[in-house]
């Protein structure tokens, strides 16, 4: 399960915790241990995409390059099935484990 898993990216000890968009898709947010605020949101949320719901869509560009990487390593998403455009760069579709 996602909850509660802890992961390490740029130095920093994260805790993995997933969330809803107001269209019921799941997002996960990481949380920095030391301080307890929010970190990062490693998913995107576009609506206008098909995926199924145990599926999200993993931003690994901009601020967030490399977390995809950290997510598959530590078991909280499985390896790309897909990508889709995500504007000016493309998202990669995962599965929630």
């Amino acid at each position: 399960m996602t909850e509660n898993k802890i992961i390490t990216f740029d130095g920093n000890t994260l805790l993995v915790q997933t969330r809803k968009y107001t269209n019921n898709r799941t997002a996960i947010e990481l949380i920095d241990t030391e301080d307890h605020m929010p970190y990062m949101v490693a998913t995107v949320n576009i609506p206008t995409s098909n995926i199924e719901e145990d599926e999200v869509i993993i931003k690994d560009y901009s601020e967030n390059q490399g977390i995809y990487d950290v997510l598959v390593k530590a078991s909280v998403i499985s390896e790309s099935i897909r990508q889709i455009d995500a504007g000016f760069a493309n998202a990669l579709i995962c599965k929630l484990l």
